[in-house]
Formats: structure tokens, sequence, C-alpha cells
């Protein structure tokens, strides 16, 4: 499936200017530059060092920094802080995720920006909004410990993090909203916003359904592996060889479609299994039949009878199983991708479409300093002032 074209994206011509490393910031910069906004990621010398994180971090780099062009510039110098605002004064927005107090100091915050450019949309990734912690630091795994998530992800008594990034990466989603937000409020008042999104609050919203789910019933909240299903066939089974196969039947017309599909007669006339709460209370001695009657099946034949009968399965799926996934591939959800050791791999797209269209890679992402020269000349720098500040390590290509 064709990119969408620069020129029919939604932001494009806005530009952004990105002081951002690890997944929040960058997360919120890559979504604005999908949609077509020009993002310029200001690293330090040798590059952001995101590049080299091992490990769980190895793949942030190449999947949240794509579309965008990269500047080094060294901000504990006073040429490197003069660049930048040369910068920031062609910006339409600046979005940063340093430690409370750093912007300040380098005066590049919102306070020490407003005056000199009154339509600035100014966006902070934070640990957590201006309140008694806000000078704590934060990490994804620190706010699921203390916001509910990693609580009802766990066991009893094993809290476990979710197993991706979801608050670095939903805050982000929340800062590119708000700063989409402020770009409309500009359109009507003229006059820029700051915008702030925060790790903390972006979990307790995750977990928001579970603080209702208390307040309505007035009970504790059971950890997911230990709740009481809303739906009586909601589980993973195991299967012929050990394989494992997640099958649901969550109405009462599936459940008929369900006994018809394995002549379950004895259990679609079953009185104590009428409506969907009957069969939730019988679960204790349900699932136990039910298991047992499923384990002999191959996990590929279930998923036929599943999908024939349009019943709601899932195999267990590694992430890297996911760069053959059919359905990705054919509608064009993978795209290529360069990575930092030259390599090419396939990257998730943005999960929507415009007219019918992927949001698609315009730029790989970049090399550190790619486009150093670039945006220095762009910003009125000569050659000459270039290359003295390359010599002086002030900035550097790629």
């Amino acid at each position: 499936m064709p990119d969408s074209p620069k020129s029919t994206l939604p932001y494009a011509g806005i530009r952004v200017i990105e002081f951002t490393h690890m997944v929040m910031g960058p997360t919120c910069g890559m979504l604005l530059a999908d949609l077509g906004a020009e993002v310029i990621k200001v690293e330090p010398v040798g590059g952001d060092t995101t590049r080299q994180l091992l490990g769980s971090g190895s793949g942030f780099f190449p999947m949240f920094n794509r579309n965008k062009k990269s500047i080094v510039l060294d901000l504990k110098t006073p040429e490197g802080i003069a660049a930048a605002r040369k910068l920031i004064a062609s910006a339409d927005i600046v979005s940063e995720n340093f430690k409370s107090g750093v912007m300040k100091k380098l005066g590049l915050d919102y306070a020490s920006l407003k005056a000199s450019h009154p339509r600035l949309i100014y966006v902070s990734h934070k640990g957590f909004l201006p309140g008694p912690y806000d000078n704590r630091p934060a990490l994804d795994e620190v706010v699921q410990m203390m916001g509910g998530l990693a609580y009802m992800t766990g066991r009893a008594g094993d809290p476990l993090r979710a197993g991706t990034s979801v608050n670095d990466i939903m805050g982000g989603m929340f800062g590119a909203i708000g700063a989409m937000a402020a770009l409309a409020r500009r359109e009507q008042t003229g006059e820029g916003s700051e915008v702030q999104a925060s790790l903390f609050e972006n979990n307790v919203f995750l977990v928001g359904q579970h603080m209702l789910q208390s307040a309505v019933t007035g009970r504790s909240v059971n950890p997911m592996p230990a709740r009481v299903s809303a739906w009586a066939i909601y589980d993973v089974f195991t299967v012929r060889d050990n394989a494992q196969i997640f099958l649901a039947v969550v109405s009462d017309k599936q459940w008929a479609i369900f006994c018809q599909a394995f002549d379950l007669t004895h259990l679609a006339s079953d009185p104590r299994l009428v409506t969907n709460n009957d069969r939730v209370t019988a679960r204790s001695w349900l699932m136990p039949i039910l298991r047992e009657f499923l384990a002999d099946y191959p996990a590929q034949e279930l998923a036929r009878i599943f999908e024939a009968a349009g019943l709601p399965f899932a195999p267990i799926t590694k992430p890297e199983e996911l760069f053959n996934d059919p359905h990705l591939l054919q509608t064009g959800g993978l795209a290529p991708i360069r990575l930092g050791d030259g390599k090419e791999s396939l990257v998730p797209l943005l999960p929507f479409t415009l007219d019918g269209s992927r949001l698609g890679l315009r730029m790989q992402p970049p090399l550190a300093g790619e486009h150093s020269s670039e945006l220095l000349r762009e910003a009125g720098y000569s050659d000459a002032e270039i290359a003295d500040l390359i010599s002086k390590s002030i900035t550097q290509g790629a």
C-alpha cells in the first residue's frame, strides 16, 4: 500500500523541535511526524544514548524515531544553546522529556520562551503532573507498581509489569493529543499553550475501569488472573501437543453456536447454563469439562472451527512471529525500516488509515547528526560557522 504523499498529510508544514530520549517523548514526535510534521530531533554529542541500549531497550530507537531529522548540539555550551534557540524560533512545537528543572536551567523552558514566541506550543513529558510527587524520578515500571497496573496484571501477591512500555507509549500519545488540541486552539486565539503529559496520570487513566469497578461493586478488585470473568469461556486452553490457544464465548448466541459446532447438545440443553451469568456461576465445574473435551484437538483445528463459526479466538503469538503475520503483510501494516547497524527489518505503522491508506515511512530513523549541517544552514549559519561548530564538537554530522 503506498505511503501517503507528504502534501496530503494533516500536519504538513508544522515544525517540531524535540529534546527527547527513550520512549515517551519520542513517541509524541513519531506520531506528529507520521502525520506529516517536520520533526527535528536534538541529540547530544555522540548521539542519543537510547541508540546503544541492549536487551528489551534495543528496539526503542528504531521504533520511535522514524520520519525525523537529527541534529547534534552540545547544550552545555553557549553556542549549542544559541543554535537551539534559532531552531526554536522557527518551530510550532517544542517537545521535551528531561528531568524537571533541566530545561529551565538551559533557558529553554516554556516560561523563558513564551515572551519571544507567543505562538509556541510547548509539550513536556514527565513522570508526574505538578503536585506532591512531581520531583520523584519515574519510570514506566515505577508507575505501574504504584498505579495499580502491576497489581492487576500479576497473580495475587506477585505484581507484574505489563509486557510493553504501555505508559511511556500512551503518555507520548497523550502528549501528541495535547499538542493537537493546542494547535486547534491556536487557530482560534493566535496564542500558544503549554501541554504537560505524565506517566503516573496515564497509568491511573488505564486503571480507571478497575477503580470504577470497585466503586460499582463495593468490593476490592482482584488481579486479572484471579478475576471473576464477565464471561464463562474466556480463557487460554492447552490442547494437543501442549499447544495453547485463547478461546472465547461471550454471548448466549455464541454459546449456542459453540455447542452446535462441537455437537455439545447435552450442554446446550442444560438448564444450569441457559444465560451467560448462569455459565459464569457454573465455571467451577463447566471449565474442567470443556478443558478435557478440547484437550485432544489440534490448535489449528480449533482455530479453523472457531473462525468458520464466527467465534473469537487467538493463537498465542510471540512478537517476532508478527513479522510474518499474513494480515499485517497483506494490509501494509508493516514497513521496511533501517536499523542502527544498517540491517533492514519491518516496523509497525500507526494503527489507523486516512482515506484507506496507512501513514507510511517518509524518512528512515536518522543517523546521529545526519541533518546537522542542513538544519544549521537553514537557521542562517554559514558553511564556515558550521565547520567551526564541528571543529569545537558543538555539533557533528552523521
